[in-house]
């Protein structure tokens, strides 16, 4: 059964590295305290070994140590062998094309609908949607396909942002590039504002944190969703 945490975010404003969320974390990882952690996405541009390290400056709090998975030489047998998995955030397209590079999308999929519990945080609950075409990040890079795991039947948006009706700033808001996006593509959009996460135990979908979520569905006008609803009917 999928056991899964997909959050906006891994700080909001004011606390420290996945802060919000540990105690829903140490819950969530109970069952381990080794991690393999995915930091693919670079945030920033940093090293591989400075993610894991600023990661488990988290993760020690709750018991928790993250090994990452560039430290194996054979990252496929990691993850068969991990006991829980965390894929942490940074840009998307970088993201996406290292865990095609290395052939690892159907692996993970194989892991979690096996039961391995998934942690994802920006760009690594990006990947858990349909595709990674509602991403907020640059294409820096460009991946062989922008189709991801699809562990939930919608794309998401982490980070969502609603418009300032006080600013001067005149570009495209989120929800306005998420209408460009069904203007072409049908699948929903759900719209994670920070502290905002969704929890998957198999098909059942839950929305947690205490904000709101903006729901984009085609052709459709948005809405919002409370804290704790149900989202497995999206499709």
């Amino acid at each position: 059964m999928k056991k899964l945490i997909i959050a906006s975010t891994s700080t909001i404003h004011g606390s420290g590295p996945l802060e919000y969320i540990l105690e829903e974390l140490s819950k969530f990882f109970e069952h381990t305290s080794e991690i393999l952690f995915i930091p693919y996405a670079r945030p920033g541009g940093i090293t591989h070994d400075e993610y894991t390290a600023n990661v488990n400056k988290a993760f020690s709090q709750i018991g928790k140590n993250a090994i990452g998975i560039h430290e194996f030489d054979d990252p496929k047998k990691a993850i068969s062998e991990a006991k829980a998995l965390f894929t942490g955030g940074g840009n998307t397209f970088v993201l996406v094309n290292q865990l095609y590079k290395n052939d690892l999308i159907e692996t993970i999929k194989e892991a979690v609908y096996s039961g391995t519990p998934y942690l994802g945080t920006s760009a690594g609950s990006n990947i858990c949607g349909l595709t990674v075409n509602t991403t907020n990040d640059m294409p820096i890079v460009y991946p062989p396909s922008f189709k991801t795991f699809g562990f939930v039947p919608f794309n998401i948006n982490p980070h969502y942002l609603d418009p300032d009706p006080k600013s001067t700033h005149k570009g495209e808001t989120r929800e306005t590039r998420i209408k460009e996006f069904h203007a072409f593509n049908t699948q929903p959009v759900v719209g994670l504002r920070e502290g905002s996460w969704l929890e998957v135990q198999g098909d059942k979908i839950i929305l947690k944190g205490s904000l709101q979520a903006r729901i984009f569905q085609y052709q459709k006008q948005p809405y919002e969703v409370d804290s704790n609803t149900d989202l497995s009917h999206l499709k």
